[in-house]
């Protein structure tokens, strides 16, 4: 049986984003969106992988696994971080190693687009990150709250499960609060926060019905939100977030969102067409009176048109992104073409 540390080291040394541990299996890397065994570790049996995977649980940590099946938690090797879910599959124990990296990288080095850097520059509001996991969602407010953090003079509250990035010493302070260790309710954590004078609140990820009203109800009050939710589109996040409540309270629910709402955004991760690295694709939506009429009046489906029309007001179409980033050789046609929602449009942009 190989050693955890061996393949956190591997992961380490072939810039994995991510390190997959199942029985019946070599362990595997993701390595810019593709999988690739460990060949030379071998394949795990059951029992093998019980062991190497207990090997860095408390006792605590046990205890919640066994009762719940799952468990996320973030854990610290050297001075690399992870975040980790384990969780059974046909009985047996499994886990996926998500490395962050040890530098939070900086909106630009990140090649997001400039309106991001105004978004830091916002007192209130909601702003919503959406799109499949695995796109860099985390990483991107991680550079938004570090460029907080660098220049403004602002109490950060994290509730994270787990926490991911680590800040360092700005000239904010920053409170990260972990669920299970820090909290033991993501729901309690999000009632709490606003008594513990928060300038700029992350909310990990919007889950249910009482994690969207907490989010929204914090921004009406004052203060920066951000958070994520999976979906694929801009509008579609709209609707996610008014379809959780009960139809009686939707209107009202419409025209909180639209008060508070500053930006909705979808992000991408896509291999460059070199295949050396990722690079992201954005669709950008702007809360301007125009989208705030749609959101109040049920007509979010007409929201794409607003986004289309709207470049002069920071907002981004993913198919013109898409575009965008094939015609300057970032990407391949045939990437940008997978990646559109909507094919016409992309054909039309790129031909």
């Amino acid at each position: 049986m190989t050693d955890l540390t061996l393949l956190f080291a591997t992961a380490v040394e072939k810039r994995a984003s991510d390190l997959h541990i199942i029985s019946g299996y070599e362990p595997t890397v993701r390595i810019l969106g593709r999988l690739i065994r460990i060949r030379n570790a071998g394949t795990l049996t059951g029992k093998e992988t019980e062991a190497l995977l207990s090997s860095i649980l408390t006792d605590q940590q046990k205890s919640e696994l066994q009762e719940n099946r799952e468990l996320d938690f973030g854990y610290q090797w050297n001075t690399y971080r992870f975040r980790v879910n384990y969780y059974y599959a046909q009985g047996g124990l499994a886990a996926a190693f998500r490395l962050i990296p040890k530098r939070i990288p900086t909106i630009d080095e990140l090649h997001l687009p400039n309106a991001f850097h105004k978004f830091t520059q916002l007192s209130d509001g909601f702003i919503l990150f959406t799109g499949p996991t695995g796109e860099g969602k985390s990483t991107t407010i991680a550079s938004l709250l570090q460029e907080i953090n660098i220049s403004q003079e602002q109490h950060i509250v994290t509730i994270e499960d787990p926490i991911e990035y680590v800040f360092e010493s700005g000239r904010s302070i920053i409170s990260q609060r972990e669920l299970h260790s820090d909290t033991y309710s993501l729901k309690r954590a999000l009632r709490a926060v606003l008594r513990e004078d928060p300038n700029v609140v992350l909310v990990g990820e919007m889950r249910d019905f009482d994690t969207i009203s907490s989010a929204l109800t914090i921004a009406e009050t004052g203060h920066l939100v951000f958070s994520t939710l999976h979906t694929s589109s801009t509008h579609e996040a709209i609707n996610r977030i008014i379809d959780v409540f009960p139809a009686a309270q939707q209107n009202q629910i419409r025209s909180q969102l639209a008060s508070v709402l500053k930006a909705v955004v979808t992000q991408h991760l896509l291999p460059s067409s070199d295949g050396k690295s990722l690079v992201p694709a954005v669709e950008v939506l702007i809360n301007n009176s125009a989208v705030s009429a749609l959101i109040r009046d049920a007509k979010t489906h007409m929201i794409d048109n607003v986004i289309e029309t709207s470049e002069e007001e920071d907002m981004i179409l993913l198919e013109k992104n898409l575009a965008k980033l094939y015609q300057t050789g970032v990407i391949a046609k045939e990437t940008a073409l997978a990646a559109a929602q909507r094919k016409t449009l992309i054909k039309k942009f790129i031909g």
